[in-house]
């Protein structure tokens, strides 16, 4: 429930303060007044549109102020953000707007600065604003789905979660399989074209990147055979057995054997013996290993011609799929795994279109479920709509909600569309195209009566709910406006005298053109300037009755005080009248009544 607006600097508004009752509120005052900027403060506290334009002339800063009464579903929300809740139990919610060189507004609740999202999280649970601009708004098939699915309950919109998630779900995997199927084609020339590719590095057996260089150094020796047998057998000959001359063995045999001689009189010789005898030892030792290489060296042109085959495949590999024989590899890694994505690994077409119609399956009964939810849904507030009419002057009304069959959507498998007629005989029409203005504002007003028993936001508030509509039919308003009070705390600004006699708190808005003193910045003199300031006075018995007889009939006449004390008279017989039933047409059990009397 709203309990307070404080607002500084907004429109042309000064500084106004504000306390709101439970129960029925209403805002009066002559067109232009300026009642619609308390209803925009309100609206721009809890996340709307701000502009500089809201910012009162010459003012740089607006602040607006507005306290809530703390219900659990409200402490439950500042639990989960983390704000602590004030001690007397309030919730309030402020907004600063500034400008300078661009607008900025910032949002606090209990003082902890909240972000645009969370404030309008709040905002659901805090009011509920009806226009009858809002008449357009109902005729739309969406709304009307909205309204609808909104009545059903908690039940219903879980069901249609359901079906948002089946379509989601469907139109992916349609997609997938509409793309798949798209692609199919360059898929099977990818196919043949990995599989030649495959085919030709399965046969090419690779496996070691070094290959190709250690078949080259095969290649050079298996060409150079004949030489390299010559050049082991000259070699063999210069170090161990010479045919002419002595070899290097022999010369080194000898100076090994005049080394011993001249040691054996002089140790210093000793290291230089060591030398010769090891460099004897090596000689030898090379002798006998060119000896034995020159012996296995042997010309093989058939393994010349097989060495000289791969490579040339090999450099046919890497010429297609290197540059070098590591890169022709690594590409035939590659593409295997590429081809077994595209022929079988990976999802086939049979399993894309089996998913896909186990998805559509599956969507197919959720709406069919939502289908039922909403008819049964919509038999209920046929009946409980036609209720809420009767009391005003639409006892002959007709209403239907018509559903019919459409291709399932996130929303659903069904085009809903509310039929009305308010004469007997005439046929049912959509809703947009049948029904009047007053009998739109009828209807809005009896669809919010609809919702109002269950849990909901605190506080509704109505934007000349009453306009196109007078006599009994502003009587009937202003009785139904005052029912839904009883469940819920009402703000209606209204034209009506019969809907503010109905009021619990009254309040006046004026619109007033006042002189404040003011400094040339040359002369440093005073000279008079004229603002124009919004009031909002909360009346007394007094002066809601002089109010009442000035809407009624423009005067405060004898003859219009009489009307407007028919008015309170006739509203206290109907507050009496309700306090004598549950609120919805049916008398309270006896029992109860005579506790009632007892207590009186």
């Amino acid at each position: 429930m709203l309990l307070s607006l404080r607002i500084e600097n907004f429109a042309l508004i000064d500084t106004l303060d504000l306390t709101f009752m439970d129960g029925l509120n209403v805002l009066t005052g002559e067109t232009g007044a300026g009642k619609s900027i308390l209803l925009d403060a309100i609206d721009v506290i809890l996340g709307g549109k701000a502009l500089s334009s809201m910012l009162r002339t010459g003012e740089s800063r607006t602040l607006l102020e507005a306290s809530f009464s703390l219900t659990p579903p409200l402490n439950t929300w500042l639990a989960d953000t983390d704000i602590d809740p004030l001690e007397d139990d309030v919730l309030v919610c402020s907004r600063e707007i500034s400008a300078q060189s661009t607008l900025r507004s910032r949002f606090r609740v209990n003082g902890v600065v909240v972000n645009k999202q969370q404030i309008g999280q709040l905002r659901e649970q805090l009011i509920e604003v009806t226009a009858q601009g809002q008449a357009v708004q109902l005729g739309r098939a969406d709304r009307q789905r909205q309204c609808l699915d909104g009545f059903g309950g908690e039940p219903l919109l879980k069901q249609r979660q359901q079906v948002a998630t089946a379509f989601a779900r469907w139109q992916k995997t349609t997609t997938e399989l509409n793309a798949f199927r798209q692609n199919e084609q360059q898929r099977l020339q990818n196919i043949d074209l990995l599989r030649y590719q495959l085919q030709e590095l399965d046969a090419a057996n690779l496996s070691d990147p070094n290959e190709q260089i250690e078949l080259e150094q095969e290649l050079q020796r298996l060409s150079h055979s004949v030489e390299l047998q010559q050049q082991s057998y000259q070699v063999y000959q210069l170090l161990y057995e010479q045919d002419q001359g002595e070899a290097c063995g022999d010369l080194l045999g000898q100076a090994e054997s005049i080394l011993t001689d001249m040691s054996q009189y002089d140790s210093q010789l000793e290291p230089i013996l060591e030398l010769v005898q090891q460099a004897l030892t090596q000689v030898q030792e090379a002798g006998s290993l060119i000896n034995a290489y020159g012996n296995t060296v042997e010309t093989d042109p058939e393994q010349l011609q097989t060495v000289e085959t791969r490579l040339m495949e090999l450099k046919q590999i890497c010429r297609k799929y290197g540059p070098s024989l590591a890169d022709a590899i690594a590409h035939h890694q590659t593409i295997q795994t590429q081809y077994a994505d595209l022929t079988g690994e990976g999802q086939s077409l049979d399993e894309l279109e089996q998913a896909a119609a186990e998805c559509e399956t599956n969507l197919q009964q959720a709406c069919a479920k939502l289908t039922t939810l909403r008819q049964k849904a919509a038999q209920q507030l046929e009946a409980r709509l036609l209720q809420e009419l009767k009391p005003l002057a639409l006892d002959k009304v007709q209403f239907q909600v018509g559903l019919q069959p459409i291709s399932p959507t996130q929303n659903g498998a069904d085009h809903i569309q509310f039929l009305f007629s308010a004469n007997p005989g005439e046929a049912l029409q959509p809703l947009s195209e049948s029904a009047s203005g007053g009998e739109m504002s009828r209807f809005l007003l009896a669809l919010k009566a609809c919702f109002s028993r269950g849990e909901g936001v605190g506080t509704l508030i109505f934007d000349e709910i009453d306009a196109g509509v007078s006599g009994h039919i502003a009587q009937a308003i202003a009785t139904k406006l005052y029912h839904l009070s009883r469940h819920h705390q009402v703000l209606c600004v209204t034209h009506q005298p019969m809907i503010a006699a109905m009021a619990d708190a009254h309040f006046q808005v004026q619109k007033q053109v006042v002189t404040q003193g003011a400094k040339s910045k040359s002369t440093h003199s005073k000279k008079a300037a004229e603002r124009t300031v919004v009031n909002v006075t909360s009346l007394d018995d007094q002066q809601r009755r002089q109010e009442l007889a000035e809407i009624a009939g423009g005067q405060t006449t004898q003859q219009a005080l009489t009307f407007v004390d028919s008015l309170l008279h006739q509203a206290g017989q109907v507050r009496q009248s309700y306090a004598h039933t549950n609120g919805n047409g049916t008398t309270k059990p006896k029992k109860a009544k005579k506790r009632a009397l007892n207590s009186a």
